[in-house]
């Protein structure tokens, strides 16, 4: 290939590359968001409503988005709510539930062990490291300062 000047390449770029559409997918973002968490309050009311106590409604609801969320994903349907959605599917406890089960079922057909077992935390592996590790620093630095 020839010698590219930074403005070629900038304008080669500028031509290949598809414009942003910002103005549609931050409101679709914003609205399948809003949606998710509505539906996990929804969940809430309903078991409170069934006579559990806040203790338990709140953990129940966000179960309940799990399992939706899991259950969308083997279906094949999170994929195309996450298509019109985009990051707002991502963001709420549904998208780490998808994020573990996709690879998870991507890869069964190379078996439980070595398919479904080593390759359903590839997305979701780092993050729960991390998390782990941060709120065992956070624990301890709390413990040395004695606010505990």
């Amino acid at each position: 290939m020839e010698n590219l000047t930074n403005q070629a390449y900038t304008e080669m770029v500028k031509k290949a590359s598809p414009p942003s559409k910002s103005a549609k997918n931050i409101p679709m973002a914003f609205l399948f968001g809003g949606l998710i968490c509505a539906l996990g309050h929804f969940f809430i009311q309903m078991f409170k409503q069934a006579g559990l106590s806040d203790e338990i409604a709140f953990p129940a609801g966000s179960i309940a988005l799990i399992f939706l969320a899991v259950l969308l994903t083997g279906l094949g349907v999170y994929d195309k709510l996450a298509r019109h959605g985009g990051g707002g599917t991502l963001v709420p406890i549904t998208g780490f539930a998808n994020a573990i089960a996709a690879p998870a079922l991507e890869f069964k057909s190379e078996g439980y062990v070595l398919g479904l077992g080593a390759k359903m935390f590839s997305v979701a592996g780092p993050v729960i490291v991390y998390g782990v590790a941060s709120g065992i620093i956070y624990g301890v630095i709390i413990y040395l300062m004695g606010a505990y």
